[in-house]
């Protein structure tokens, strides 16, 4: 195999005593790829961090590579990592042979089995002192997914790191076929029944009807001979057939039964598949991507939104600091709520209105205050709102209005997760969920230098993106639960629910909320249908009568003064959330202030 790659590298023209070409993608297509291989990447970090614990100290990397040889991501020893190898394996290197001679990744992407590369088996002399071990990842049809990759120094290399390369390989794939077949049935055989909690052991996925899903490659190995392939039956490949095989392995575990070869092996299940769903009017549970004690009180059919939450209980398993962005009138704080029950903290929720507190009063209030410590101090001192968060969740909202002393304060107390309080001499340490929330643009403030990047760095762990109104496709959803919250019983047509889903929705949901709160005025039936909503024009072009005869000016100036409405008719918040002046804002809205209302407004804001 060696042999064959030198030959190729030759004909390549590569030169063995020069320098490889260290080809690198740029971040865009770096980020692309990993998103295409976003399961596969969240089961593999998992065992790269197996792996990389099991030859710690060795100075050794661990990588992970797409299917086409681009690394994905690495875990290193710092040695190695600050090394000339380590720096040239890097996320977005690609290390196929046209580019990097003979290496194990690059023979692992063309032979489609594991390789081991030792010291100067390698084409480029320059990669002398590097050993490199790479399994492939296949799918259930026999794709190559991706690759696991351990690389070393020369004079580090150990014998069983290859074979605990490709042992971390199989896992993975063995993980996928649960992750990606969550609704099937998912059995283990092999024929010596020690053997099934192995890697050895085969596994076949089947959905309810007795089709074969998925299949991992021991198992198509024990059923060679046989269609073992996906879309195939369960029971061409079993006698007992599945109905009989089901049966038995639901009264007592594991059952003995024979394949079509005539073959005995010993099956368990795995994985009970989930019931079909029944006709049902939509519902706005969350349906098995999180724990049943946490699921949410809000609407979620989104796929954007179900996706997020599906790895929230992992994010929280971490206590990792949870952002939640979106504009205003998204739910941002049911989305906060939703993280604290998901927890399972017995603490309590804490709500923080950053943009509410004082400048001079902010760190006080978050992390309290000994008695005497300042003018205005009440006699008892107080203990601080991050303290009484303890063992439960923190919930900072319109974290982009806290003041500079205070994103300091609250960097070194995240870095920490230690109270001192203002005036006094003695930290104590807490324990607290982070949920943070914002309309604003962090990562512009960044670059306007009037955000701290460490701390947004520290808050956005994990982010939560909760998407427009307009963009969502669980609009209907939203519509009946708001009204059935607001009015029980009453229903909402099908033409109504199409003409809202015809608006713009700038105000989001809370905007949503006021327009079914009017039309429950003005239903004449008892339900809800388009003409409760009003009429059309009035609703859709609600705007000055400057932009009425405008069709291009109609839409921007009904966004402008629904965002005005939604903010409490705050003019420079109106401005800011849309990125506009607020003497733009003053001519969309100005009738409704009044002449002399805009006067004593513009002054006092």
């Amino acid at each position: 195999m060696v042999a064959q790659s030198w030959e190729r590298c030759r004909g390549f023209g590569l030169d063995p005593l020069g320098r490889p070409d260290d080809a690198v993608l740029s971040v865009e297509d770096l980020k692309c790829r990993r998103e295409v291989s976003s399961s596969l990447r969240r089961l593999a970090m998992a065992e790269m961090q197996l792996l990389y614990s099991q030859i710690a100290g060795s100075n050794f990397m661990i990588a992970l590579a797409d299917g086409e040889g681009v690394v994905l991501d690495t875990i290193s020893d710092q040695h190695f990592a600050e090394s000339a190898s380590g720096r040239s394996i890097v996320p977005g290197s690609a290390w196929n042979e046209e580019w990097r001679g003979t290496n194990a990744l690059g023979i692992a992407v063309r032979e489609r089995q594991p390789s081991a590369i030792y010291g100067r088996e390698h084409y480029f002399s320059c990669h002398g002192h590097l050993s490199c071990m790479a399994a492939p990842i296949f799918d259930s049809s026999g794709r190559v997914l991706g690759l696991l990759d351990a690389s070393c120094s020369h004079e580090a290399r150990q014998q069983h790191t290859h074979a605990l390369v490709r042992m971390a390989a199989a896992q993975i794939e063995n993980g996928l076929i649960y992750q990606e077949r969550a609704g099937t049935f998912i059995f283990a055989f092999h024929p010596r029944v020690e053997y099934l909690d192995t890697l050895s052991a085969g596994l076949v996925a089947v959905s309810r009807e007795g089709e074969v899903c998925s299949l991992n490659r021991p198992g198509t190995v024990l059923l060679a001979g046989l269609p073992a392939q996906v879309g195939s039956r369960f029971d061409d490949l079993f006698e007992a057939g599945f109905g009989g095989a089901m049966d038995g392995m639901m009264q007592g575990g594991v059952i003995r039964i024979r394949d079509r070869a005539g073959s005995g092996v010993f099956m368990v299940c795995r994985q009970i598949g989930a019931r079909p769903a029944l006709a049902a009017p939509p519902t706005h549970r969350l349906p098995a991507l999180v724990g049943e004690t946490a699921r949410p009180d809000f609407v979620c059919d989104d796929p954007v939104i179900r996706h997020q939450l599906g790895e929230l209980p992992e994010a929280l398993a971490l206590r990792m600091p949870v952002h939640i962005s979106g504009e205003t009138g998204t739910g941002k704080e049911l989305m906060a709520r939703h993280v604290h029950k998901a927890s399972l903290r017995k603490g309590e929720f804490v709500a923080v209105n950053c943009g509410a507190l004082a400048d001079s009063l902010f760190i006080a209030e978050l992390f309290g205050y000994v008695p005497g410590a300042f003018t205005d101090a009440r006699g008892g001192g107080s203990p601080g709102l991050a303290r009484s968060a303890d063992e439960g969740t923190l919930f900072l909202d319109e974290v982009a209005d806290i003041p500079p002393a205070g994103q300091t304060a609250l960097l070194r107390f995240l870095d920490t997760m230690e109270v001192r309080p203002v005036g006094g001499h003695k930290s104590e340490k807490i324990d607290v969920q982070i949920v943070s929330a914002t309309n604003a643009d962090l990562q512009e403030m960044v670059a306007h230098r009037t955000f701290r990047a460490d701390l947004l760095y520290r808050l956005n762990a994990y982010t939560v993106t909760l998407p427009r109104l307009a963009a969502r496709s669980d609009l209907a959803v939203i519509a009946h639960a708001l009204m059935e919250k607001m009015a029980p019983g009453t229903v909402i047509t099908d033409t109504a629910i199409a003409r809202l889903a015809t608006m713009p929705w700038p105000g989001n949901i809370r905007e949503l909320r006021s327009v079914l709160q009017r039309a429950l005025v003005r239903r004449q039936n008892g339900f809800i249908d388009e003409d409760s909503l009003g009429p059309e024009r009035a609703i859709e072009d609600d705007c000055c009568p400057n932009c009425r005869d405008h069709p291009l000016s109609r839409r921007k100036c009904s966004e402008i003064r629904a965002i005005f409405r939604n903010t409490g008719e705050n003019v420079s918040e109106t401005a800011r959330l849309l990125s506009i002046s607020r003497t733009t804002v003053y001519k969309h809205v100005g009738r409704e202030l009044g002449r002399a209302d805009h006067l004593g407004r513009s002054k006092d804001l």
